[in-house]
Parts: C-alpha cells; sequence; structure tokens
C-alpha cells in the first residue's frame, strides 16, 4: 500500500494555502539510535525487509545517527529528487540509470574517500554514484507448474515453452510494467540492446495476457502463491531473501545470459546531513568485508576481484551510456514498441 509523503511538504501546504501531490512511498520507518544527534534521511527502492540489517549495522557503528528510511519505487524516487527536491540526503536505488542521470544532471554531490577510492572502476561513476551490490535478474518459476514441463534455462527455450503450451501460462506469466517501474524500464531497454530475441520473447508473453508489475517482491508472491507459473527479470536477490520463507519456488539464472544489475548509492546536493551520508556511502562501498550483511539481507555485495564474464553473468556498466534510452523520443519510442508487443491481448 502506498502512502503520500506529506510530512516534508506541511510547511509549504500552511504557507502556500494550497496541497500539491507529492511522490508516493510504499514504507517508512524511524531508526532510533542509542544517542542520536543528527537524522540521516534516505529514499531507497529496497524494501525494509532486505535493508533493516544493514541499517541496524551501520547503526551500531554509528550511535549517533538516527535513520529515517522511506521506501519508493525507482520512478516515484526520482520525481521525488528531480522534481520535488525533496529533503533527503542519500538516494539507494537499483534504477542505475535513473540514479546516473541524477549525477548527470547535478543533483548529486561529489564525494572521495579512501573507501570509495578502493571499488572498482566499474562500480562508481564521477566520483558521485557508488555501486554496494551486484544482484543478476533471473526467471522465478513455480515448481508445481513445472511438474509436467521442462523448466527453461535459456530465453530460447523460454520461447519455445511458451509458444507451444498457451493455455498453460495463459494470465500466469509476470513481469515489470515498463511504463511504470524505472528499474524494469532498465532492465528491458538493456535487454533489447543485449540479445534479439528479447522482442521475440516480449511478443510472446503478449499472446499470453502477461501480468504486468511494478515490483519484484509482488511478482514472487504471486509465484509462490500459485497465481503465476513464472516471473520474467526478477531481481535473485529478493528472490534468495524471500525462499527463506517460501517453499515450491525455484530460482532459474539464465544460461545465454545473465544481466547484472549494480544498486547504487548517490548523496543528494541538497542533504542537510552531507557528513551522515558520506558515512553511508563508506559503509555501503566496504560490504563485502561483512558477509554476515549479504547474508541477512540477500544483497550480495560488490566484489573487487570481478569473476563475472566466466559466470556468464552481463554487468550494466555505470556511465553515460545508461542516459540513451532516457532520452524522450527514444523512450517514447521503445515503450510504444513494447506496449505494441506485450498488451497486445491485456486489458490496459
Amino acid at each position: 500500500m502506498r502512502i503520500p509523503y506529506f510530512a516534508a511538504w506541511l510547511i509549504a501546504f500552511i504557507t502556500c494555502g494550497s496541497l500539491t501531490i507529492a511522490f508516493e512511498t510504499e514504507q517508512q520507518k524511524f531508526y532510533n539510535s542509542s544517542a542520536g544527534t543528527s537524522v540521516l534521511r534516505i529514499i531507497s527502492t529496497a524494501d525494509i525487509s532486505s535493508f533493516e540489517p544493514i541499517l541496524l549495522a551501520f547503526q551500531a557503528d554509528n550511535p549517533t545517527i538516527d535513520i529515517d528510511y522511506v521506501v519508493a519505487s525507482s520512478a516515484q524516487t526520482m520525481q521525488a529528487i528531480y522534481d520535488e527536491q525533496a529533503p533527503f540526503d542519500l538516494v539507494i536505488s537499483s534504477a542505475m540509470d535513473l540514479q546516473t542521470k541524477l549525477a548527470n544532471d547535478g543533483f548529486a554531490q561529489t564525494y572521495v574517500s579512501s573507501t570509495t577510492d578502493s571499488l572498482p572502476t566499474w562500480a562508481k561513476w564521477r566520483n558521485q554514484v557508488f555501486a554496494f551490490t551486484q544482484e543478476p535478474a533471473v526467471l522465478v518459476v513455480s515448481e508445481k507448474a513445472f511438474r509436467d514441463l521442462p523448466i527453461p534455462n535459456t530465453r530460447e527455450e523460454l520461447i519455445e515453452l511458451l509458444r507451444d503450451n498457451p493455455q498453460k501460462f495463459w494470465g500466469r506469466v509476470g513481469t515489470y510494467d515498463v511504463r511504470t517501474s524505472g528499474f524494469g524500464y532498465m532492465l528491458a531497454t538493456q535487454n533489447s540492446r543485449n540479445t534479439d530475441s528479447f522482442w521475440r520473447l516480449t511478443e510472446v508473453m503478449g499472446r499470453l495476457n502477461t501480468r504486468l508489475y511494478c515490483c519484484s517482491g509482488e511478482m514472487i508472491d504471486d509465484v509462490a502463491a500459485g497465481r503465476l507459473a513464472m516471473a520474467y527479470n526478477v531481481l535473485g536477490s529478493y528472490a534468495e531473501n524471500r525462499l527463506k520463507t517460501l517453499d515450491g519456488v525455484k530460482i532459474v539464472p539464465m544460461q545465454d545470459f545473465v544481466s547484472l544489475m549494480l544498486r547504487t548509492s548517490i548523496i543528494t546536493t541538497n542533504a542537510q546531513n552531507a557528513s551522515g551520508a558520506k558515512r553511508m556511502v563508506d559503509f555501503l562501498s566496504m560490504m563485502e568485508t561483512r558477509p554476515e550483511l549479504s547474508a541477512a539481507s540477500g544483497l550480495p555485495a560488490v566484489q573487487r576481484q570481478e569473476t563475472t564474464a566466466a559466470k556468464g553473468l552481463r554487468p550494466i556498466r555505470l556511465g553515460p551510456g545508461l542516459l540513451v534510452f532516457l532520452d524522450r523520443l527514444k523512450r517514447e519510442t521503445f515503450i510504444r514498441n513494447w506496449q505494441n508487443s506485450i498488451v497486445q491481448n491485456n486489458p490496459l
């Protein structure tokens, strides 16, 4: 359930006598420290259930910092910072392209420390965008739905399976709605650059009344509940974390290639607690040294020794290349083509 984040705008409402519709949030939690003297305000796309172990560990090392943690979709996070200049100190997001745009357009502070210097060059951009996790996009399937069918291991096998079994999968395939999910849009555009099968797969899904989602968690829950037979391009980190409490769900990394997303943080230019935000960036940048946090959160840390090629992983690179599909005309064209493919038989 999304809740309008009005608190920051209350003064403006009273002053102006009118209410501007603010961005929408999904969750919010305040973490009191043992001796709080400052508040670190974070807006993030990471669920509280996943990120809380990291927040608590940070607070244990920084007992004077209270944390106001707000969860929003990647698109709403972008609106909060880019359009509304909401008073957050740190932005944490899985949408690498939107984070890059925030930095490129002057919404991120430059920060350099011995910790950020130790990050691989591919895990940061302009000393403004800092990666701290590397997370695969995977296929998640219901084992019950595949009792009599082979589980596909490549996109070509997935296309063939869906084409040959339309009645089995009608209304039981899920993926991101790229019109509303910034992260889903980024994954889709990157997939379209990496493989010719992207549009064929999208068209096949469109013939099966594919269900469209904002978030990985909702897709995984629907697979576990039997409402979906599979969910495509789900964040593997969320799936791994939820498998601790869900039965009958299987994670399938595609063998042709696996897109690897980098979750990143930026310090906003209007940060009121920049020092606290810098401490958090350093803390996140060293997650590789805290394997217990990756285990508790389900968020795999950036590995300083890059071994992704041998595992068939294809990292999405930080940098200006991510801005290509954020061009207004390119975005409109991509979404129009996507709608023509995947919404053929879907109710709008």
